[in-house]
């Protein structure tokens, strides 16, 4: 147990001790100060690259739209390039062509940065699918979330314009993803991972066998999957394959670069909007959801695996069941729940092997859907319960609700909770409707509250655009394939949309005189109400849920 702690405080208390220098020089990189000549060197040269159409300063609709119309680009690219695969170069082992509603699938996991992945990357894309089109998904669709949250951060702070998309793409890819992904890649390759074009390797075994080890530019791969919230593998075990992971310092600086980004996130949206204090009750908040949710996995995976309950050798050694031996049992339940705190998806171990209580706890995360979250997104989420917890407060306290000196009226309210119940529709519903139908039925690896936790967790990564899964569920099924896909899409861009519309709605109201009786929201008080807030919606929509699923098998397992 002691490890165990020494372990969870190297990763979490080390890198949110990087995210504060990392958050302030996003603050730099994201949303320089205005200059009395014009814009700085770095904007001119991003308008240089992107011409007339980085020249113009959006407000939220126009925001919305470049956005929008970027990211169907990115489809329709992604799309081609799969499609076409086996005809496009940078394809040494010769990989063919794959079936239509995977390729929608895929195209749509990457588009909304989830990377939901119904297919084994080593044996399904080729090199230039994976680089070409997925890498570069990786990079832009983290850009896009970065984007949408200094846009948000820039009109509650009263700004008139919320800037220029295609800049704050470029800004986002340039300046923040790719500079922190060289750094990961070069220490990745040092710590031993493979990083080359050429083709897999073809072995002699001992016995005279042979043995085909697939290979590839993988430590490129994976610097942005892990950085990006992006988690999709460059092979289908993911960062349980040891060419992902090699040793323990690789594993540990994988995790650090799950969480860094989306922590800084939050540092520079309070520099930003000008309330670094305000900044750290949310950062605290999330600190403690996040701190709450590792403490309960790594605690109920203490307990071994039923089937070896009796054996003595297991009982000090918890469930190592579909876990990588090096690192020890407290490495996978630590990884399943920042992976699933953020929207990043990658897997450390088989989130299917965990007791079930554990596995109850990558699930609230996805439910929750703002414990740090993904790159920029994690604090849109964020934003959502603060409105609707600003909102509460003004009610029982009999004032006008406001947030940052402007009021919060019933329409900016309504679009928060829309948002909110969406998410839990696409999550509820989908769950619903494939557990009552052969679409869901037959695929499944295991009966009973099991399976239904499978299914329950696949649609909870799909509307998270999380991306990892309970693997034994047959997923790769035109029902699945199409279903997810649609959800990713939905998922992505509602909870974006709906909070840049609800700050440029605030953004056009003239600021209150803060007086003794407003709302304050730098506070512990405020940090009570927002962490209700979020656990009391939490409880009410997805408790029914969680009660058939892990909480059923886990009771089901103690008779």
């Amino acid at each position: 147990m002691m490890y165990a702690i020494l372990f969870v405080a190297l990763i979490v208390g080390g890198t949110v001790l990087l995210s504060w220098p990392l958050g302030r020089y996003m603050k730099w990189a994201m949303d320089p100060a205005p200059l009395a000549e014009g814009p700085d060197g770095w904007t001119r040269a991003f308008q240089g690259i992107g011409g007339p159409l980085t020249r113009a300063s959006h407000n939220w609709k126009q925001y919305v739209i470049a956005m929008l119309a970027f990211n169907a680009v990115m489809f329709v690219v992604t799309f081609t390039i799969l499609g076409l695969q086996s005809y496009l170069p940078l394809n040494p082992d010769g990989m063919g062509p794959i079936e239509g509603s995977l390729v929608f699938n895929t195209a749509a996991s990457f588009t909304s940065n989830t990377n939901l992945q119904h297919y084994s990357g080593e044996s399904t894309l080729s090199y230039f699918s994976q680089l070409g089109g997925l890498m570069w998904l990786q990079f832009v669709s983290a850009a896009t979330g970065i984007a949408a949250l200094v846009a948000l951060a820039r009109g509650l702070a009263g700004r008139p314009a919320m800037g220029n998309f295609f800049v704050d793409l470029q800004r986002a890819s340039f300046l923040v993803l790719l500079p922190v992904a060289l750094i990961v890649a070069s220490a990745m390759v040092i710590g031993g991972m493979p990083m080359t074009l050429d083709g897999a390797v073809h072995a002699t075994t001992l016995e005279g066998a042979m043995q085909t080890i697939a290979r590839g530019p993988v430590a490129a791969f994976l610097a942005i999957k892990q950085l990006g919230t992006n988690g999709g593998g460059f092979f289908g075990p993911n960062s349980t394959h040891p060419f992902e992971n090699p040793t323990f310092w690789t594993n540990g600086l994988a995790m650090i670069s799950i969480i860094l980004i989306p922590m800084a996130g939050v540092w520079m949206f309070g520099r930003i909007i000008g309330r670094m204090r305000h900044a750290s009750v949310v950062f605290g908040v999330m600190l403690v959801l996040l701190l709450v949710k590792i403490t309960g996995a790594v605690s109920f995976e203490t307990a071994p695996t039923e089937a070896f309950a009796n054996l003595p050798i297991t009982r000090d050694v918890g469930n190592l069941e579909g876990k990588e031996m090096r690192f020890g049992a407290a490495s996978g339940p630590l990884w399943a729940v920042l992976t699933t705190s953020t929207s990043n998806g990658s897997v450390g171990a088989m989130h299917d092997s965990l007791n079930p209580m554990t596995g109850l706890m990558p699930m609230i995360g996805m439910w929750l859907n703002a414990t740090f979250g993904g790159v920029g997104v994690g604090m849109i989420n964020m934003f959502l319960y603060i409105v609707v917890a600003v909102f509460m407060a003004g009610m029982m306290v009999g004032r006008t609700p406001e947030y940052l000196n402007r009021r919060v009226e019933a329409f900016e309210v309504k679009l928060a909770i829309f948002a909110l119940l969406a998410h839990a529709f696409f999550i509820l519903g989908g769950t619903a409707l494939f557990a009552a139908t052969p679409w869901g039925q037959a695929t499944l690896n295991n009966a009973g509250a099991h399976g239904f936790s499978e299914m329950l967790y696949e649609f909870s990564s799909a509307s998270a655009n999380n991306g990892s899964g309970f693997e034994g569920l047959g997923d790769n099924t035109v029902p699945w394939n199409v279903a997810t896909g649609i959800v990713m899409l939905f998922a992505r861009f509602i909870p974006i949309i709906l909070p840049l519309a609800i700050a440029g709605s605030l953004a056009a109201k003239r600021p209150s005189a803060q007086t003794a009786g407003t709302l304050g929201v730098e506070d512990g008080t405020f940090g009570v109400m927002l962490m209700a807030t979020i656990l009391v919606f939490g409880a009410l929509t997805f408790f029914p849920a969680a009660a058939l699923g892990p909480i059923a098998e886990h009771f089901t397992l103690m008779k």
